[in-house]
């Protein structure tokens, strides 16, 4: 089984060079990845003491990150080492302030799992979430590392719990130990014989928790805002915006709407912007020319890694990624600054989106018309969305906690 998983990570090389000669994001995919080996080379030295944290992406890196400062601070003669296997992820914290290394990580070969551990020699190992790549954690095996998995999910679906999953879960006996989000996945663990499992929850919840304490202040957002009542539209796709546009260019109340689009592609920001009636400004616009912010009734924002600060100007959030299948986007973040979040109807394989419809403070809607009648409710019902906030904030504090069940683990 290893031999043909081998081949197709080959095979699948090859043809991704040939994807990125015509798709941007897959370039930087397969770019990125040309210089690893020498960035390591470069950064860490036989001598250094390092501990290697892996994240898919953006989202798995937002949540790992509370951990990541907890073994950081106690273990400060060490060098951080993170990786990213999505340029989603790379791009946009591949100079964050935590790690002194940060690169791609690269292709599952036997070679390159080889090469990466005898550059990095970690004396620790932490996978965030999920990502199971079975020549790491073979050569890992091997040199006898640690291995964790921090804020993971199962679910019964998944491969590891199927009669043909035993390649699979050899993947899985590498690792030392799991923390994971849910009772569900500490029992599906336990019923392929893993013992070493511990609930800790999701350390995204003390992720999110943190932002309160943050500067979250954006002067020109501010001036925007205008103390008007402020719909803010986070991580939003395409089909999200098309439930939206009608009730931003229709609606007659005194309101204001922030869109984040997940997508911030010229083309597509340019199509947004067309489709609004209503007087709309570009973020980056705000800082080429003198305008009156506060005359402007929408403002897109087509910059990355300001929308957890802007949720501090919401009244109400509306949360991309449910109207379609990607993935629904991170609810925690407006839910902590205690306003309602809505979202749409595919957030099942979400825990948190589906502990928190079920408490209250997320509406679930499953249409166009019943979007816009939610939105309408909440903007006329100043009592429901503080109600429905403060189910939201109480939600997120209730569950913090996950990273100190780690590193108190850790430390045992």
């Amino acid at each position: 089984m290893l031999f043909l998983y081998n081949f197709i990570v080959q095979i699948t090389g090859f043809f991704l060079k040939i994807v990125a000669i015509f798709d941007p994001k897959m370039k930087l995919f397969i770019d990125g990845r040309k210089n690893v080996f020498a960035t390591l080379s470069q950064e860490i030295n036989q001598n250094d003491k390092t501990i290697w944290f892996h994240a898919a992406s953006l989202g798995e890196f937002e949540q790992g990150l509370p951990v990541i400062e907890k073994i950081k601070e106690k273990f400060s003669n060490h060098k951080i080492v993170i990786t990213f296997f999505s340029p989603s992820g790379f791009e946009v914290r591949k100079n964050n302030n935590f790690a002194d290394v940060t690169v791609y990580l690269p292709l599952d070969t036997k070679k390159n799992a080889e090469e990466f551990l005898k550059l990095v020699h970690p004396e620790m190992v932490f996978f965030i979430k999920y990502e199971y790549w079975p020549n790491y954690l073979n050569e890992i095996q091997k040199l006898k590392i640690p291995t964790y998995l921090i804020s993971g999910i199962f679910r019964e679906k998944q491969a590891f719990f199927k009669w043909y999953g035993g390649f699979y879960r050899n993947a899985l006996k590498t690792f030392d130990y799991f923390f994971v989000q849910n009772e569900s996945s500490k029992k599906l663990l336990q019923s392929i014989g893993f013992q070493n499992v511990k609930i800790s929850g999701d350390t995204r919840f003390d992720r999110v928790s943190k932002i309160l304490n943050q500067n979250n202040s954006i002067e020109s957002v501010k001036k925007f805002k205008n103390n008007m009542l402020t719909i803010v539209v986070g991580s939003s796709w395409a089909k999200d915006e098309n439930n939206l546009i009608d009730f931003i260019n229709s609606n007659s109340f005194n309101v204001k709407f922030i869109i984040a689009p997940h997508n911030i592609k010229v083309e597509q920001i340019t199509e947004l912007k067309k489709s609004i009636l209503r007087k709309t400004l570009l973020y980056s616009e705000i800082f080429t020319s003198d305008l009156p912010l506060q005359d402007y009734e929408v403002l897109i924002v087509d910059s990355v890694g300001i929308l957890t600060k802007i949720y501090s100007y919401a009244d109400i959030a509306y949360v991309g990624g449910g109207f379609g299948t990607s993935g629904l986007h991170n609810v925690l973040e407006p839910a902590t600054f205690g306003i309602p979040v809505l979202i749409g109807p595919n957030f099942e394989k979400f825990s948190e989106a589906v502990a928190l419809v079920n408490l209250g403070g997320c509406i679930s809607v499953k249409s166009k018309i019943e979007l816009e009648e939610k939105l309408t409710f909440l903007i006329q019902n100043e009592d429901e969305r503080h109600e429905i906030g403060h189910i939201a904030n109480t939600f997120v504090k209730m569950n913090k906690g996950a990273t100190d069940i780690i590193i108190n683990h850790l430390e045992q």
